[in-house]
């Protein structure tokens, strides 16, 4: 494979554990390595515009053009203005701005008044959440509503499982698309016509749940599977081989940009060699640096290099960067996502209501510490809220940790805002998910 331009890779696990904290805050909003607006080194670290000098400070006569478009989708200026608007938020507005939160039950009323009492980035809304698409359509408006509501001049976060496969929770609602397995069988199958295949997938996958009202996908998977030791990804994933799995993840991330909806890279660094389900349990990654730099980093490089806007932190106890520590509260996770792979988008974790991570203390918080700029699904959504809020106000939690973190969101949400504008969802939206399910599956697998 043919990697990305970057610096060469001196970062040692050691090096990580030393320089994380320092490193988490210098990357806020990076540009990738290959975006034309970064100068020659890396120097714009910061998103501002602001050249970042040796000793941590900033030459502010080193300025970005406000519309020039950082490497993950926003402007400058979009995330400029973000920041600006954070810093004036309450402590209970600025926890609110970082949660995605869980509901139960399929009343529309529930999550949105969650959002209002909360002030809430949105909500995940899940398989147990859906009867219809009426409902569904009741929901994702009510939660709209509820942010709006709030004076809030972006949208909610209002997110969804729909990978395809055996992962689809609009079921019944939504089209039908094959397994993610079928991406990577289409390129290797039909090449460039399975290269457009899996891009146009993703774009009307995309325009599907926008006209539902969402805006954002949990996918695309870029987990590279080992296969049947694999219990938790499988078919999911794109292919056992990393070529393949970036090649389909490149185009899918690409897809789901060009309609509007913001994609969510998973699980970094890599689900697909765990051969024990993060659903229940913690899994161990033993494999060194180098193999997984050989094996589950392609992928996600090629979603970075496609401008993907958010990555998904699995909770993977990776022993070649944090031996012992959850993935999504490891300060290691997240500096070599930024610094080495070079993203400034938004990390979010996985589900924090899952078994690997259950029953760890201020767990919100330590994911925050670490890096996380969104916190998806807390087992008690209105707990979480309260503990990010306390920390906030005692101190215990660095605001400026997670203003940054709110600015991300934020600016990616007008990002979603201004390019769904420009690409208003047609008439013919569920024919044309259909003929783009059924273009997949036949490069996949038929003729």
């Amino acid at each position: 494979m043919t990697a990305r331009p970057r610096r060469a890779r001196t970062t040692t696990a050691t090096r990580l554990v030393a320089s994380a904290a320092a490193t988490v805050l210098l990357a806020a909003g990076c540009a990738t390595p290959s975006d034309p607006t970064t100068a020659p080194g890396g120097s714009d670290l910061s998103g501002s515009g602001a050249t970042a000098q040796p000793d941590g400070s900033e030459d502010a006569a080193v300025a970005t053009d406000p519309d020039e478009p950082l490497g993950w989708g926003p402007t400058a200026g979009e995330l400029e203005e973000a920041r600006e608007l954070v810093a004036t938020y309450s402590s209970e507005e600025l926890a609110g701005q970082v949660i995605v939160g869980r509901y139960a039950g399929t009343d529309p009323e529930v999550p949105a008044q969650l959002v209002r009492d909360l002030h809430l980035a949105g909500v995940c809304v899940t398989a147990d959440n859906v009867l219809d698409e009426a409902q569904v359509l009741a929901t994702t408006a009510a939660v709209s509503d509820a942010v709006a509501e709030s004076g809030r001049d972006f949208p909610a976060v209002i997110g969804v499982d729909e990978e395809g496969g055996t992962v689809a929770h609009l079921r019944g609602v939504a089209t039908t698309f094959p397994a993610f397995a079928a991406a990577g069988s289409a390129i290797d199958n039909a090449g460039r016509r399975g290269r457009v295949a899996v891009k146009q997938a993703a774009y009307a996958t995309g325009m599907e749940l926008r006209a539902l009202g969402f805006t954002w996908v949990y996918a695309p998977v870029a987990d590279v599977t080992i296969g049947a030791a694999d219990v938790t990804i499988g078919s999911r994933s794109p292919s056992t081989d990393p070529d393949l799995a970036g090649a389909a993840v490149k185009q899918a991330v690409t897809g789901y940009d060009r309609s509007g909806t913001v994609s969510t890279t998973k699980h970094f660094p890599g689900h697909g060699g765990a051969t024990a389900d993060s659903h229940l349990t913690l899994p161990v990654l033993t494999e060194t640096l180098a193999e997984l730099q050989a094996r589950d980093l392609p992928p996600f490089e090629k979603a970075i290099e496609a401008g993907a806007p958010s990555v998904m932190i699995g909770h993977l106890d990776v022993q070649a960067l944090a031996p012992g520590t959850p993935s999504s509260i490891a300060p290691e996770t997240y500096a070599y996502l930024r610094e080495e792979l070079g993203f400034g988008g938004v990390a979010i974790t996985d589900s924090l209501g899952m078994g690997a991570v259950a029953g760890i203390p201020a767990l919100a918080v330590k994911a925050l510490e670490a890096g996380a700029d969104l916190l998806l699904m807390p087992a008690d959504t209105r707990r979480t809220h309260a503990t990010v809020t306390a920390a906030l106000e005692d101190g215990s939690l660095d605001r400026a940790r997670v203003e940054e973190a709110a600015a991300r969101v934020v600016a990616l949400q007008r990002w979603q805002a201004r390019i769904a504008a420009e690409r208003p969802v047609g008439e013919d939206v569920e024919e044309q998910a259909a003929a783009a399910s059924a273009a997949l599956s036949a490069a996949a697998y038929g003729s």
